[in-house]
């Protein structure tokens, strides 16, 4: 049960019809992204249209959670309370298809010890009914 008192511990997304299986997919384990039906292109974020071959259809597809970090930033202040003073926002581009980024937080290690083209792996927090996707060093014991 979750403390309607206590604050999230991150800004939480404002969800849509077209978002919410890309929010929710982590109750599965799942890292799902938006994928045409016409041509296969993966579509984030998710708009229900597809920027490839202009069709409407699509829908979503689990995605193997494997990634790595196309760019990052190491965020030394506290602006949101509960989050760590130090902590790495990354863009993070997905194996299946290098021009969907996801933007993310990278845990599960030292914001020092992050890279460039770093390997990562999706893991997901709960909060407030979302699934936040994260992501962490491949080789990681979390």
């Amino acid at each position: 049960m979750i403390d309607s008192r206590k604050p999230p511990s991150r800004p939480l997304p404002a969800t849509t019809c077209d978002t919410e299986p890309f929010w929710s997919g982590g109750e599965h384990g799942e890292l799902l992204i938006e994928q045409c039906d016409g041509c296969s292109y993966f579509i984030h974020p998710p708009t229900g249209f597809c920027p490839e071959c202009e069709s409407r259809d699509t829908h979503f597809q689990p995605v193997s959670g494997k990634g790595f970090i196309e760019t990052f930033t190491v965020n030394h202040k506290r602006w949101v309370p509960g989050l760590p003073e130090r902590y790495v926002l990354a863009l993070v581009r997905i194996a299946e298809q290098a021009d969907v980024r996801l933007a993310t937080n990278i845990v599960n290690c030292d914001p020092g010890d992050v890279t460039f083209d770093m390997p990562v792996k999706v893991l997901f927090e709960e909060n407030d009914g979302l699934w936040i996707p994260l992501f962490e060093p491949v080789g990681s014991a979390a």
